[in-house]
Order: C-alpha cells, then sequence, then structure tokens
C-alpha cells in the first residue's frame, strides 16, 4: 500500500510503499523520521530514533488517523519538546499508515 508524506515548511511531497519498508535504523521502520531520511528531508535526530531525545518532535497538520497511536514513552518525551501542541508526535515514533501532512517546527 502507498502512502503520501507532506512535509511543511517546505511543502515536498513523498510516496511511502508498505513494501519497501524498513528504510534505514532510524526510528520505527516506516516512521516519520524513517521516511525523511530515506527521502532526504533533513530531521534532527540525536538518539538515532530511540524515543531518548526531542529532536525530531514534529507537529501534525492532517491525518492524525494514519498515523500509529501514541505510546507512553513517547508521551512522557515530548513533554520536554519545545513548542509543544496538541498536535506534535516525535518523528521516531509516529509510523505512517495513511496519508499525512507534518511541519517540522523551526527550533
Amino acid at each position: 500500500m502507498k502512502h503520501k508524506v507532506t512535509f511543511l515548511p517546505s511543502n515536498r511531497t513523498v510516496e511511502v510503499d508498505e513494501d519497501d519498508l524498513p528504510y534505514g535504523d532510524h526510528g520505527k521502520p516506516g516512521s516519520i523520521l524513517d521516511v525523511a531520511l530515506q527521502n532526504g528531508i533533513d530531521l534532527e535526530h540525536n538518539c538515532g530514533g530511540n524515543c531518548a531525545c526531542t529532536a525530531c518532535h514534529v507537529i501534525n497538520r492532517a491525518g492524525e488517523k494514519s498515523l500509529s497511536g501514541m505510546e507512553e514513552d513517547e508521551e512522557d518525551k515530548l513533554d520536554q519538546a519545545p513548542g509543544l501542541t496538541p498536535y506534535s508526535r516525535l518523528g521516531c515514533q509516529a509510523v505512517v499508515r495513511g496519508d499525512v501532512t507534518v511541519e517540522i517546527p523551526e527550533i
């Protein structure tokens, strides 16, 4: 199955084919971080995608139901993210399951 992920503010859309996953070893397979790095999109990831920092913080702008549910460790870590919103996710933990639009906030 194929999905589209749009990254803001660059307004760049990439296609994710679930049959090609995982792309790399940064974050969960098929995560926003995994997709970004595979497609040359700069998304910070100081801990290597292990849910140990907030560098890969993104804000979901559309398609919230097309991301995996948030687990407790992600929720706990997000409390430390600068610019936290009700739509914040860690890119390493949010797995793409449909079309989504995410914003990479300015730090």
